[in-house]
């Protein structure tokens, strides 16, 4: 893991952006992995509904959010990006935080400057934010308790005024922050993206999300601010929207029919070489006849 956290920390610096795929359990990060995606970022947002199906409320815990890391990094072999949330809890919370996702297997995390619970704001009314010295406090605490110094922290601020979220990520980058994250309702245009970059002195990470003003930018603007770029919930929202049009189709014939579904489905042979089935057989019949020693 160091080496590929290495090779990271060199790419935020002067290499390509990193493209991800957001994913919310370790099937759709096996999917991003086998995709033409960069990197995985797993969604908080996206972890809520699927563990607990309720919304981003910061109703998970750290323990089920690192587990649910921890089982992306077993199946994939890109980088994973973490949503850490507030960090759950007081600076010894977030020490606490980024030394279990480290071990998780995380190559990146954001910490936000929302108060605890938080509330994602692509969903919710505005937030609560602390105090500029309790950010900074935060993004301190997990510089600190990194035991590998190439785990890179995303400062990600919540501010919805521009000349507020300015000033914050000019201190967050101060104080060590790798890379900061704005929110997408606190700008309106790619100027004001070159603006924050250039006040912070570091490479921006964006979330791009459908029905936000961010539609309007190009590879080439993005790719030109953002060291992290990252379609956060499109692969959660399209699950949704996919399976909900096949099970109304499938409830209302009530037969054995499923020729002409809304959507396709994967046949059973591909699923199985995605989730690697062909290769657990052979292991197993490997090790079941002497072969395995």
């Amino acid at each position: 893991m160091t080496s590929s956290r290495q090779a990271l920390r060199q790419r935020i610096t002067h290499g390509p952006t990193l493209w991800c795929g957001g994913a919310q359990d370790a099937l759709s990060a096996l999917l991003v992995d086998q995709s033409d995606f960069d990197g995985i970022f797993s969604t908080g947002f996206g972890i809520s509904a699927a563990l607990l199906g309720q919304p981003d409320m910061e109703l998970y815990t750290l323990s089920e959010n690192v587990a649910t890391v921890n089982r992306m990094a077993n199946v994939v072999r890109k980088p994973i990006f973490v949503d850490a949330d507030t960090g759950y809890g007081s600076v010894l919370n977030v020490g606490r935080a980024v030394r279990e996702f480290e071990k998780a297997g995380a190559a990146a995390l954001q910490l936000e400057d929302q108060v605890s619970p938080k509330r994602c704001p692509a969903a919710a009314a505005p937030s609560t934010l602390v105090s500029i010295d309790d950010a900074l406090a935060r993004i301190k605490a997990a510089l600190d308790a990194r035991t590998d110094p190439d785990l890179l922290i995303v400062a990600r601020t919540d501010a919805q005024d521009p000349g507020e979220a300015l000033e914050r990520a000019a201190r967050y980058a101060e104080t060590g922050a790798d890379l900061i994250q704005p929110i997408s309702r606190t700008f309106n245009s790619f100027q004001q993206l070159v603006q924050l970059r250039e006040t912070c002195g570091r490479r921006l990470s964006l979330m791009l999300m459908a029905g936000t003003w961010m539609t309007a930018l190009t590879r080439e603007q993005i790719e030109s601010v953002a060291a992290f770029a990252s379609y956060p919930i499109a692969g959660l929202l399209t699950t949704v929207h996919t399976v909900q049009a096949n099970l109304r189709e499938l409830a209302r014939r009530r037969s054995g029919d499923f020729a002409d579904l809304p959507f396709a489905q994967t046949s059973m042979t591909d699923f199985k070489d995605l989730i690697g089935w062909h290769a657990l057989e052979e292991r197993q019949a490997r090790y079941e006849t002497g072969g395995g020693h």
